[in-house]
């Protein structure tokens, strides 16, 4: 497949947003599509914002970006005329992503790849609603983590009809654009990072269901505990390093067992009590801490995060060509 020149964002929500100011960041063409027209204001002012961090972290390739080099419309087709590629973040549900997927496609050139940021649905589902003249085979999900101009992973999932050249495809553009893409190469619901998040979230409910802790103090078993090594390494490399001199062979063979005897043995019951103790225990956590605060924070913790582990990826891949 040809070098992705040009690229169209359909859906200009905080990650439609977030999409343009990365690639417009690495100097791509960006048509950026959505049918409300207040969306441009708020587009342009996330792109403004995210450019700076882009900087920052190395990812700002045409150092004369702008949030005006992205081309609004209101127009599908416009957007779409002779694009490269396509990111859809349209909503999350089954029938409104078959139908859009069906819209796009006439307007698409055939070699043109979409990608969809789905969370949840699986490239398959979505190809099942789609026409043989919409091309099927050109479609894969490509989800990010939010937000995705600051988040490196990426998680590219092809589905039964993919053609496997769209795929690699995707990955190498992905990584072109300076993320972690991962090939997910199993069809699952929630694909496999919001599978993880899934089950720490289920022991957080079943901790606080059974009154182990509060909210607070589970926030900060995770954030000041294993959340700081999973920001430097992931589960496996850490496990690890916990297993000492015999590393992972020993931690399989002699802390498995225990481990799993840890796990919630039932699954918690989330009714509307339990749900009201995790909203009340998370307003209590916030502290009277607004939004706008705590993304700063977020975010400016994450680039600082970012840069160290720039440093070390880079000392790491010195030190195999040594």
């Amino acid at each position: 497949m040809s070098a992705i020149q040009s690229v169209a964002i359909i859906g200009c929500g905080a990650i439609g947003a977030s999409w343009s100011a990365l690639f417009v960041a690495q100097g791509l063409k960006v048509k950026a599509f959505d049918i409300n027209p207040a969306a441009e204001a708020s587009l342009r002012r996330q792109v403004q914002d995210a450019l700076p961090v882009l900087s920052s972290i190395g990812l700002l390739k045409n150092t004369s970006a702008k949030a005006e080099d992205v081309i609004f419309t209101t127009d599908m087709a416009e957007a779409l005329r002779d694009v490269d590629f396509v990111q859809e973040n349209g909503p999350e549900r089954l029938d409104f992503k078959q139908k859009l997927l069906n819209d796009m496609a006439t307007h698409l050139k055939p070699d043109a790849i979409i990608s969809s940021s789905s969370s949840g649905l699986t490239c398959s589902s979505m190809q099942e609603g789609m026409k043989p003249e919409s091309r099927p085979q050109r479609l894969v999900i490509g989800h990010p983590f939010n937000p995705p101009h600051l988040m490196p992973l990426v998680e590219v999932v092809g589905g039964k009809q993919t053609d496997q050249s769209v795929i690699d495809a995707a990955l190498e553009f992905y990584k072109n654009m300076g993320k972690k893409a991962i090939h997910v190469k199993k069809e699952v619901v929630g694909h496999v990072a919001n599978r993880l998040q899934a089950s720490l979230i289920r022991e957080v409910m079943y901790v606080l269901q059974e009154g182990i802790c509060s909210v607070s103090d589970i926030d900060d078993a995770v954030s000041y505990g294993p959340g700081l090594r999973w920001g430097i390494m992931g589960p496996s490399l850490l496990m690890h390093l916990g297993g000492g001199e015999r590393g992972i062979e020993h931690f399989a063979n002699h802390l498995l067992g225990p481990l799993q005897t840890w796990w919630a043995p039932t699954d918690p019951v989330v009714n509307d009590e339990l749900k009201k103790k995790y909203i009340d225990g998370t307003w209590d956590t916030l502290a009277g801490r607004e939004y706008k605060d705590l993304t700063k924070q977020r975010d400016e913790e994450l680039v600082r995060l970012l840069n160290v582990r720039r440093d070390w990826d880079s000392y790491a891949e010195n030190a195999k060509k040594n």
